[in-house]
């Protein structure tokens, strides 16, 4: 059974190889806290998140579906610089009943903001109503339905 789906804790310390090429497909998360969340510490490092394809998933009862959050810092110490990376993450097919009102957030740092993010027929709903989507410092692209309207 998959409770969610993290990649993280990137940036912990400041030497890492980071994560890339990542492939997760055809999944479905029933009531689960995290749906596909990507996490990065707030410090400097060398530690990334890039090439990212999240395909074919379902999501009922999901409190953060998708969520990307460049911002981790336990306690608010030690984060001085919000430097990680994440870069060339899709979002294709993917369908859920979220939770919480908002159903897409990308957190993320404004001295490295998080590039070419995609979401690609993705359709989200909360309360039988289109979702909501939060967007800070991330770019992208939106292609096919996709609801709630893009903020990238």
């Amino acid at each position: 059974m998959v409770i969610f789906c993290s990649i993280g804790s990137l940036g912990k310390d400041l030497s890492e190889a980071g994560g890339q090429n990542v492939t997760v497909k055809t999944v479905t998360f029933m009531g689960t806290q995290n749906g596909l969340r990507i996490k990065s510490w707030g410090r400097p490092s060398s530690g990334f998140a890039r090439n990212i394809l999240f395909q074919h998933a379902v999501m009922k009862n999901v409190q953060n579906p998708i969520f990307i959050d460049q911002n981790c810092c336990p306690d608010n110490e030690g984060c001085p610089g919000k430097v990680s990376g994440v870069s060339d993450v899709t979002y294709q097919d993917i369908h859920v009943t979220s939770a919480t009102e908002v159903a897409v957030n990308f957190d993320c740092s404004s001295k490295n903001p998080c590039s070419r993010i995609k979401l690609e027929d993705v359709k989200l709903t909360y309360k039988n109503q289109p979702a909501e989507a939060s967007c800070s410092h991330a770019d992208g692209s939106a292609s096919g339905l996709v609801q709630p309207t893009s903020c990238l």
